[in-house]
């Protein structure tokens, strides 16, 4: 077995032991819910979400990757009138003690130049890079593209 595969097939293994619920601690930090969002062939970029607690001091995730794009862009989404804006973010602040959501139309992870479709019930494998804590590894959920914030919760 190809070891990137093997070590996907490990961080799986790890998610599916952990139940429903889906949360991944890597020194103060928990990285809880990791979700992608499924796609349609053709479909260069897709995204990502999560929440992240933090109970030790100030961090700060700088980057992300996945085999399943050419890249992972940190953004931000708001709404300015009626147009939407989307901007690239170089880096995503982590207060002392607080939990910060990555959602859609907020602050997501966009992977872009996805090699395929992201399918509802696959997995994702993400590696997140903190500024202090170094790098965790989390397998995402795809879910539907049309799923709630509620359906992400069970």
């Amino acid at each position: 077995m190809k070891p990137h595969l093997y070590f996907a097939s490990l961080v799986f293994s790890a998610a599916a032991s952990c139940a429903n619920a889906q949360e991944f601690k890597h020194g103060n930090l928990t990285v809880a819910q990791p979700y992608a969002r499924a796609t349609v062939p053709g479909q260069a970029a897709g995204g990502g979400y999560l929440t992240l607690h933090n109970k030790g001091p100030s961090d700060r995730l700088i980057a992300a990757s996945t085999p399943a794009s050419n890249t992972v862009e940190l953004h931000s989404m708001t709404m300015e009138g009626d147009v939407m804006r989307m901007r690239q973010l170089d880096g995503i602040e982590l207060p002392a003690g607080k939990t910060v959501e990555l959602k859609p139309g907020g602050m997501h992870l966009m992977l872009m130049g996805l090699k395929a479709p992201l399918k509802a019930g696959d997995g994702v494998v993400l590696k997140l890079r903190f500024e202090k804590a170094g790098e965790v590894t989390v397998q995402a959920k795809v879910r539907a593209a049309n799923a709630s914030a509620h359906d992400m919760k069970h």
